[in-house]
């Protein structure tokens, strides 16, 4: 079995759901439940030995889709920008289910590649504290130094929807990623201190404005932790060449991401998805820029998996469609998890 660490998954957003609902949310993630994709059985099962797990506060409403034209065509409205003192109430208590799970045993909160390794060998889940839109932080960034202390290492300046650092793209397709501004001043000290404090920087929802301000500001690996190639499916969300080009250069990595509606031609959100079509982007990634540069970012628990995977437990599919397709022993370790530990180890100033 290949142990995949994987670049973001929302199993925090799903647990804080279901204590709203008066449920356990340790308890079913230690015990497993038949509801999302990621606890500790099936992350065991399927060799899913670890990962980015978000804070992301939702939209106030059931956030879907709309519905394609004739074409196959959609673009949804971007949500409005989020208050900030509720988007902080809901980022303490994904953080603190994020602890409870840290002092049960359940998972192991890790802010070092050694403790991420060291969890991997005892087969204990290796959660890294992410952040998906930083609504919960504040201008003046000292938010940003208390999360820092509870754990924080990894954060998207935005989700898809404006904030106080910048703008997010919508979901759409067919769509470029450039659809608007990049970052305001805000983001980009938002960015400075990142760097400084060594928290890794995510780009996988921003607009291409915003991308190429944090490629001139940033002193790490470009990152895009779920997100999948715009020659293939040419959502939004996706990434164009040129943004690749760019990430090679910076030696970062994108990490592929299992939500149908970017990884289908079409654009549609069909589960009815192969495995063939999730290869036939890491290929691309791979031809672009090169094995070091390609990872998994499934965004499990947040997004219409393909039904061939189906949960946690499906990700050896996966790494044996890769194998079947050639990719070797030493290919697999780097998409599995060694290409995100190495950026995590440079983010991080190991």
């Amino acid at each position: 079995m290949n142990l995949v660490f994987d670049g973001h998954n929302d199993v925090l957003l799903r647990l804080w759901r279901s204590r709203s609902e008066g449920r356990n949310p340790v308890a079913e993630f230690r015990n497993g439940t038949s509801a999302g994709h990621i606890d500790a059985p099936r992350a065991r099962k399927g060799g899913l030995a670890g990962g980015l797990c978000a804070i992301y506060i939702p939209s106030p409403h059931d956030f879907n889709l709309r519905e394609p034209d004739a074409n196959g065509h959609y673009s949804t409205p971007l949500d409005p920008p989020l208050d900030r003192a509720s988007s902080l109430d809901i980022a303490l208590q994904m953080a603190a289910i994020a602890h409870r799970l840290d002092q049960d045993g359940s998972w192991r909160l890790c802010r070092t590649t050694a403790e991420i390794r060291q969890a991997m060998a005892d087969k204990v889940f290796a959660a890294v504290l992410h952040m998906e839109g930083c609504e919960a932080i504040d201008a003046d960034l000292e938010t940003l130094e208390v999360f820092y202390a509870a754990g924080l290492r990894s954060l998207g300046p935005v989700w898809s929807r404006h904030n106080i650092f910048g703008h997010g793209v919508p979901f759409a397709y067919p769509s470029s990623p450039d659809t608007g501004p990049g970052l305001t001043r805000a983001g980009e000290d938002l960015i400075r201190a990142c760097n400084r404090l060594g928290i890794l920087i995510d780009l996988a929802h921003i607009t291409e404005k915003g991308f190429w301000d944090v490629e001139r500001l940033s002193d790490q690996p470009l990152i895009a932790s779920h997100s999948n190639v715009h020659a293939l499916t040419p959502v939004a969300r996706n990434l164009t060449d040129r943004q690749m080009d760019a990430i090679k250069a910076s030696h970062g990595l994108v990490g592929l991401n299992y939500a149908v509606t970017m990884l289908r031609p079409d654009g549609r959100d069909d589960a009815e998805t192969s495995l063939a079509t999730m290869v036939s982007h890491i290929d691309y990634l791979v031809d672009r820029m090169g094995i070091d540069c390609v990872a998994l970012g499934s965004d499990f628990d947040g997004a219409t998996i393909p039904n061939v995977i189906g949960d946690a437990t499906g990700n050896q599919r996966l790494v044996t469609a890769l194998k079947e397709r050639g990719y070797g022993p030493s290919d697999l370790d780097k998409i599995c998890r060694e290409n995100w530990l190495r950026v995590l180890a440079s983010a991080w100033h190991e």
